[in-house]
């Protein structure tokens, strides 16, 4: 699947891979930062922003997806960085496609499986109760999801995806649907026959609780090379929570070996 994608900079490639209700967008700020000295590929995964609707919704339907983003730009020695559930699919494809990724970055995600994370449910659930008839204003829509019981900061994210049709109504970017129907999938843990040994750095919020001690054994299973970090002020929106301390961490990486 051909993906949306934006790009900054020139030189050694790096691709970045946004978290479930995310986009490209969430990125540009660092992506800019990080283009002063490469060059930098930020996609919309597939049912997210401005990339294609499609029903298959899996981190090696998406693996694949930017691999052949990789192929079409011809890039090499790819460094992914990868967030939440973006994190999972750069973990896909590296143990996959290990000849095409020089080294990778996870970002508050560990391969392992999950319990269900109902929050992440009600989001979903909430943006398909919203009726988008007749509303004229973004304010129409917010009024509705504040009935939601969502947090402030999960509103702004779901607005973030509102966009206005050729008729001046508005849609939502995301595919609530194929999200809906594959909720279980993300939550399932990165699997693979094969590792990854070379450079890997996980990245976690020391506020948040996707990362934790017992994911060193699985981490290190599939990525011997593996290091671990913590931003201690972070929660899991690291980039929005520490950008300055995460963008040093990505700079230290890159130049490392």
């Amino acid at each position: 699947m051909k993906l949306f994608f934006r790009q900054f900079g020139s030189g050694k490639p790096i691709i970045i891979l946004h978290g479930l209700f995310g986009m490209s967008d969430n990125w540009v700020s660092i992506g800019k930062q990080l283009s002063e000295h490469f060059a930098v590929y930020i996609p919309d995964m597939r049912n997210h922003g401005q990339s294609i609707h499609d029903d298959v919704f899996s981190f090696s339907a998406m693996a694949d997806d930017v691999l052949e983003l990789i192929d079409d730009n011809h890039l090499g020695n790819v460094t992914l960085i990868g967030h939440s559930m973006g994190g999972k699919v750069a973990m896909q494809l590296a143990l996959n496609h290990g000849d095409k990724v020089d080294r990778l970055m996870v970002i508050d995600i560990s391969p392992g499986k999950y319990p269900v994370r109902h929050s992440q449910q009600q989001v979903v659930e909430a943006m398909q109760r919203v009726s988008l008839t007749g509303i004229t204003s973004r304010k129409g829509i917010e009024d509705q999801l504040l009935y939601s019981n969502l947090d402030f900061r999960t509103r702004q994210l779901a607005m973030k995806n509102l966009f206005r049709t050729g008729d001046d109504s508005f849609a939502w970017r995301l595919n609530l649907k194929a999200i809906h129907c594959n909720m279980d999938m993300l939550f399932d843990s990165v699997e693979s026959d094969s590792t990854f040994g070379k450079p890997v750095l996980f990245i976690r919020g020391g506020q948040s609780d996707y990362i934790n001690n017992d994911d060193r054994e699985k981490i290190l299973e599939l990525f011997p090379d593996a290091a671990l970090e913590t931003i201690p002020q972070a929660g899991h929106w690291v980039h929005a929570d520490a950008p300055v301390e995460l963008l040093k961490i990505m700079n230290g990486f890159m130049i490392l070996k």
